[in-house]
């Protein structure tokens, strides 16, 4: 029998893979989530659930695509969190583990900053049987007049505050999840940390809008022609999520991080593994494209492992972090190359701007 070079530990947690269904639409009810472990997935992060399902009022439509030669790169969400009980998931939440009691179920939760509200929350579902906590202090549209997602996240005191109280009652890990519509992701990530988190995941989506339709002026997406800013995620977003998830590992070394933002294929999962994840989450790619992604996701991955002869996913683990410096050090590295080089903007004159960018450019 072969071995599992995908198997992976995060926070004590066997995976079998380290890719998961992100919080969202692909795992907003358990015929939904049970779909994407019959596909294969390792792993899903439950839409996020609050007590009072009745506060939530989700609209249509709420998604934009932001194309570029007809293919969509980046997608924007005006999503909300769960519309459904509280009582049916805890249901839903016991059933699964008895269906699928290896795949990893990780319960997303969001409340008001109460700590009786957190407590209660937290307590109900690891009794239902979550293997992991993620906290949603990220959302960045979700109920801010409640002061609920990245309203929370932005606010270390508040970071602070409801991760020691949920792990003040968690019998599971704590993930903090970040957001990042925020000047430096560490900031609040060290408040989580410090009040007891076991591990992070970064990104959520970036406050965006998908673009204008020049014919009415709206924004797209709008509700009767009203809109508001929504949050970005796919292939575009990739870049921006490889820095945070780096930020945090490079101020956090020990921590466990898991990766989403733009995670499409093979590629894209072992450069976030990379840059210091331990497991990844997928979740606009799987509604663009379906769970069964998740095929080329596992087998593109471990083609990446076999060409650098490696025996587990652990082993990409954080590799690209030695060569991150300074401006100054690759400009001290450069000169001592002695390599001839038009990095002066003097080389720029006008007519030649293209030629030069594309000298300068590293593809």
């Amino acid at each position: 029998m072969s071995k599992n070079k995908l198997e992976c530990y995060s926070n004590g947690v066997y995976f079998e893979n380290p890719f998961l269904v992100g919080s969202g639409p692909p795992s907003t009810n358990a015929k939904v989530i049970a779909r994407s472990f019959d596909a294969g997935w390792g792993g899903s992060v439950i839409k996020t659930l609050s007590l009072d399902h009745t506060k939530v009022k989700n609209i249509a439509p709420r998604y934009g695509q932001y194309k570029v030669d007809g293919k969509c790169i980046g997608f924007t969400n005006n999503e909300l969190i769960t519309d459904r009980p509280l009582s049916v998931w805890l249901e839903e939440i016991r059933e699964l583990k008895k269906r699928y009691p290896s795949k990893v179920l990780i319960g997303s939760i969001m409340e008001e900053p109460t700590r009786e509200n957190w407590q209660e929350l937290t307590e109900k579902v690891c009794k239902a049987g979550v293997d992991i906590i993620e906290l949603n202090l990220s959302c960045p549209h979700g109920m801010p007049e409640r002061k609920m997602g990245q309203a929370m996240g932005q606010c270390p005191e508040v970071v602070s505050d409801v991760t020691s109280w949920v792990k003040e009652v968690s019998t599971v890990p704590v993930w903090a999840k970040m957001t990042p519509n925020i000047t430096d992701i560490t900031i609040p990530a060290a408040a989580a940390l410090k009040a007891g988190a076991d591990g992070l995941t970064a990104i959520n989506t970036i406050l965006s809008v998908s673009g204008i339709d020049l014919k009415t002026f709206k924004p797209v997406p709008n509700v009767k022609g009203v809109s508001a800013f929504g949050g970005y995620s796919y292939k575009a977003v990739k870049p921006i999520g490889l820095r945070m998830v780096g930020e945090l590992a490079m101020a956090f070394p020990k921590v466990e991080i898991s990766g989403v933002g733009g995670i499409v294929d093979g590629q894209s999962s072992a450069e976030y593994l990379c840059m210091g994840s331990s497991t990844l989450q997928v979740c606009t790619a799987i509604m663009l494209d379906g769970f069964k992604i998740i095929g080329a996701l596992k087998s593109e991955l471990e083609a990446v492992l076999d060409q650098h002869g490696m025996e587990n996913v652990h082993e990409l683990k954080a590799k690209s972090l030695e060569f991150f410096g300074t401006m100054e050090e690759m400009a001290k590295r450069l000169e001592a190359s002695k390599q001839k080089t038009k990095a002066h903007t003097d080389h720029f004159e006008g007519d030649n701007i293209v030629e030069v960018s594309k000298q300068l450019t590293l593809d």
